[in-house]
């Protein structure tokens, strides 16, 4: 398992993802099941595909997720880097996460074969006030909250354009928001 995870550190595994935000400010996020850290909520995305940018890695994940073929990534937020497990294998992952504005709905279409094969239990809109729930469950990233607080006045209200973020490595420990 030691050298797995020395590997894993070595080449990152690419990934994007979108940040859905209604007009009120809401933000849809995805519930997954993870082996190493448990249920927690991230925004649709996943694994960059060879020959895609972090871009078009994110809107295609987004439409397969979401089924959401009208939404197209926005600016760059941030990007992080973390640890996980995938069907087995440790994973450091490198993401991109983009940001868009939407409508306050569910998917749309059969994604359920999709949700099943990526662990996806469920879906919901958050609030800035649940994102601020100290007993909500875990969120990747964990410094979503906070990350969203800066866009919701700037980018929603005024469409002025987000700095994008590097927030590094973050090591998962399980959250004391779980």
């Amino acid at each position: 398992m030691r050298n797995l995870w020395r590997n894993a550190r070595r080449t990152p595994r690419q990934a994007a993802r979108t940040v859905v935000l209604d007009d009120a400010g809401s933000v849809f996020l995805l519930r997954s099941d993870n082996s190493e850290v448990g249920v927690h909520w991230t925004m649709p995305g996943g694994g960059i595909e060879p020959g895609e940018t972090p871009w078009t890695g994110a809107r295609r994940e987004l439409w397969e997720e979401t089924g959401w073929s009208d939404l197209e990534p926005g600016p760059l937020l941030c990007t992080w880097e973390h640890d996980f497990t995938w069907h087995g294998t440790p994973v450091r992952q490198h993401e991109h996460i983009y940001l868009a504005s939407g409508p306050h709905r569910g998917p749309v279409g059969d994604v359920s074969a999709m949700h099943a094969a990526d662990k996806i239990l469920d879906w919901r809109w958050w609030t800035p006030e649940d994102l601020a729930d100290e007993h909500a469950d875990a969120l990747w990233p964990p410094t979503l909250p906070e990350l969203l607080a800066d866009v919701r006045e700037g980018w929603l209200a005024e469409r002025r354009e987000p700095r994008a973020v590097d927030l590094g490595y973050i090591p998962n420990a399980r959250p004391a928001r779980s």
